[in-house]
């Protein structure tokens, strides 16, 4: 069985088929149809509701972080504990809510169809945001697209609506609402089945661990990002999961004196603080990884996991020389993140064997950090090519270098042949030149509806010239960049 909060209504479930998602359960289960599916694949946003979860800040107070997420990309197991709130719940006595009242004076709803999502998306930036910026403004909106270009009203609401907010009715029922948490806090490994179909949410590494080692046919989730679209993309049927998400060991960042150990199951809006601090490169793809609610629900793991040659964290991560640490019962080994990616969609992973953490070596001054992505939108787009640079120069000489991309070959992977035309050179323009030379030898990337072969591999090249142009001219610099 499982348990969340709807609202405030206490919901038990055991016999739900296991592959239903959130957009579903509430349209199909529950009779609130207000939120609507636009692409079931978490482009749109016109699906977004947002799930509170309790938490405890450094203070010891106990609060409800709210957060705006895809429900068509999210399974209902993944509420185990928590609080779902839905577009329907917002109306209060008769009267809408602030951000609702907003929407309708500011004329920030046209054919309504995406309106739900943008509500429930400003919801979420009211609740997490006292006086935001443009720039957290648009952040918390580049999830939520509407078809009928009704963007500057919709800003003007998000400005109306959280700035000088005022007190509602979730915050005048928090303390009940906290307590009604603690009271469902999951105690013991959950479960939906629906005889054919079973779903499991273990507790502890301990738990997971057995779980997989009895069900090597599972398939874990995470945040369902892309493990979802199985189901509402190519409309397969997974007949056992296991949710990690509700695994607190697996979604802590310690930071350590040399390094970041980020559990597998972190969400990456989680991950950007820590990474940010000490690769301002690192936070900057964040932001562009994806929408706010994606980034909300996946995770750096998942992002590793899913072995795509165009995840956007692998090729950063192993620029900067990332290891991971994989379980299976009680042994765990640590194994660098380069040699985890074998062919495409192969990995060092054995059967039943998981990603438990993530280890990043914490920055050094003397280590030249750059990362860029090459996408055909600034945002919420997958990457033609991601390039990351790390190198270490000793009197102008190149003493190390870690050079990786993305989206040049079938895993992604180090550039050998452009690091050795580097090592041990000055660090010029003859050198970078030889280097962009070597990447031929190192790629030979394919064409795709994204970008072709050549466009590829004179972008990798380009990268490497901007990596250098940056280091020379810092004053010039333009971290992240897409070119369209």
């Amino acid at each position: 069985m499982i348990q969340f909060l709807l609202n405030q209504e206490l919901r038990s479930e055991h016999a739900l088929d296991p592959n239903l998602t959130v957009l579903n359960y509430l349209r199909d289960h529950v009779g609130k149809p207000g939120t609507k599916e636009g692409c079931a694949s978490g482009d749109c946003g016109a699906c977004t509701v947002v799930v509170g979860e309790l938490q405890t800040d450094d203070n010891g107070r106990e609060h409800i972080r709210y957060r705006s997420l895809n429900s068509c990309l999210t399974f209902v197991s993944s509420l185990h504990g928590k609080q779902l709130i839905s577009v329907e719940d917002l109306k209060h006595q008769g009267k809408l809510h602030s951000v609702q009242q907003a929407m309708v004076e500011c004329h920030g709803s046209q054919c309504g169809f995406c309106t739900p999502g943008f509500v429930m998306s400003l919801f979420a930036l009211q609740k997490n945001s006292d006086a935001p910026d443009h720039a957290k403004a648009h952040e918390a909106l580049a999830g939520n697209l509407c078809r009928c270009t009704g963007y500057r009203p919709i800003l003007e609401a998000a400005e109306q609506s959280c700035c000088g907010k005022q007190p509602d009715q979730f915050d005048a029922r928090e303390a009940e609402t906290i307590a009604r948490l603690k009271a469902i806090a999951p105690t013991d490994i959950g479960e939906l089945n629906s005889g054919d179909k079973r779903c499991l949410v273990p507790l502890t590494v301990a738990d997971l661990a057995d779980l997989y080692d009895a069900y090597p046919q599972a398939r874990l989730l995470a945040g369902g990002t892309d493990l979802a679209l199985e189901v509402t993309q190519f409309h397969r049927t997974l007949p056992v999961m296991i949710y990690v998400g509700n695994v607190a060991e697996m979604k802590r960042i310690e930071r350590f004196d040399d390094r970041l150990e980020i559990g597998a199951a972190t969400a990456l809006s989680d991950c950007y603080e820590a990474l940010n601090a000490e690769y301002p490169d690192f936070g900057e793809l964040l932001h562009r990884f994806a929408s706010l609610q994606i980034r909300n629900q996946g995770t750096l793991g998942g992002n590793i996991g899913n072995a795509s040659p165009i995840g956007d964290s692998p090729p950063l991560l192993i620029a900067l020389g990332a290891q991971i640490v994989l379980c299976k019962g009680e042994t765990r080994r640590t194994l660098a993140l380069e040699d985890y990616f074998i062919d495409y969609r192969v990995t060092a992973r054995q059967e039943s064997e998981f990603i438990e953490k993530i280890i990043v070596p914490r920055a050094s001054v003397e280590k030249l950090f750059r990362a860029y992505k090459v996408s055909k939108r600034l945002d919420d787009d997958i990457s033609a090519v991601c390039a990351a640079f790390n190198i270490r120069l000793e009197n102008g000489v190149v003493a190390e270098a870690r050079v990786a991309f993305g989206g040049m070959a079938a895993i992604p992977k180090r550039a050998a042949a452009c690091e050795a035309a580097l090592l041990g050179s000055p660090f010029s323009h003859a050198t970078v030149e030889r280097a962009c030379a070597a990447l031929a030898e190192d790629f030979t990337p394919l064409s795709d509806f994204r970008a072709s072969k050549e466009y590829r591999l004179l972008s990798a090249q380009n990268l490497l010239r901007k990596y250098f142009i940056e280091l020379q001219t810092p004053h010039i610099e333009t971290r992240v960049t897409a070119y369209v």
